[in-house]
């Protein structure tokens, strides 16, 4: 009896999320329930095509990834995790990391980062923390350019783009670091249009304004710095361009928002 009283709690549960636009994964996650999940992001422009490796291994779906290509979450196990990339079909890593405890319930995000001197990496360890009943979109920042090393990105709506009063909703975001940093969850925020706004941290001139975009709530998005292609330009300060990785199953490719603001 008690078995059936359980079972019928968790439908109305998944009921209830079916409703709000949530599903059944999101409850295992929230719950911890779930086994940990990983991906990978190709974001280095005018980059060749690369392997994600996992323990040494591609994982199913995760080679031949082209620049802006996101690949499909796919499951892991628990436990201490190697990670890397490497050109594709070869398994000679060209930059590599570790998670050190992967835990059930939680994403974890692999980028392809453009290094000054070497391909480079970053790591996202993102909890999951959103609440059963939520439907808020999730929002993360990442700076993969080594010619802006810290960032304030500001989320404003479209009908009003004027940050001078305004705090960044990612502050300081440093070179090969996520806002909300790794291991913390994304911050939450309503559906609606909106505009991003990049600086230097601490500025409130715009060296990245894009057009305006739709976020659905329920989304669950990656924003990333990227120095816009061409040696010489990943040299000259703030020549960036913002990438958005919209996590899921999809595989859908990373979206290059338009900058607005002459000369850049």
């Amino acid at each position: 009896m008690k078995l059936i009283r359980t079972m019928v709690a968790m439908a109305a549960v998944a009921s209830i999320l079916s409703a709000c636009g949530g599903g059944s994964d999101d409850v295992g996650k929230e719950l911890g329930l779930t086994n940990p999940e990983i991906h990978f992001i190709h974001a280095i422009p005018s980059g060749p095509a690369v392997d994600f490796l996992v323990n040494g291994t591609a994982p199913s779906g995760q080679t031949n990834i082209n620049y802006k290509g996101v690949t499909n979450f796919t499951n892991i196990n628990t436990g201490a995790t190697t990670v890397a990339y490497s050109a594709t079909g070869t398994t000679t890593a060209l930059a590599s990391g570790s998670f050190p405890d992967v835990a059930k319930g939680h994403e974890y995000t692999v980028l392809a980062l453009p290094g000054l001197a070497a391909p480079d990496i970053g790591l996202i360890d993102d909890p999951f923390d959103k609440g059963l009943l939520s439907n808020s979109a999730r929002l993360r920042g990442f700076n993969a350019s080594a010619n802006a090393t810290n960032l304030d990105l500001y989320l404003v709506q479209s009908t009003s783009t004027d940050i001078t009063n305004a705090a960044p909703t990612m502050a300081g975001v440093a070179f090969k670091n996520a806002v909300p940093a790794s291991g913390q969850d994304s911050i939450y925020v309503s559906g609606g249009t909106y505009v991003l706004i990049a600086t230097v941290a601490g500025s409130k001139t715009p060296i990245f304004q894009s057009t305006a975009f739709t976020l659905s709530n329920n989304a669950d998005w990656l924003v990333t710095s990227v120095p816009i292609a061409g040696a010489l330009s990943q040299l000259v300060p703030g020549q960036i361009h913002l990438l958005v990785a919209q996590n899921g199953n999809t595989q859908t490719p990373s979206v290059e928002l338009t900058n607005t603001l002459t000369g850049q």
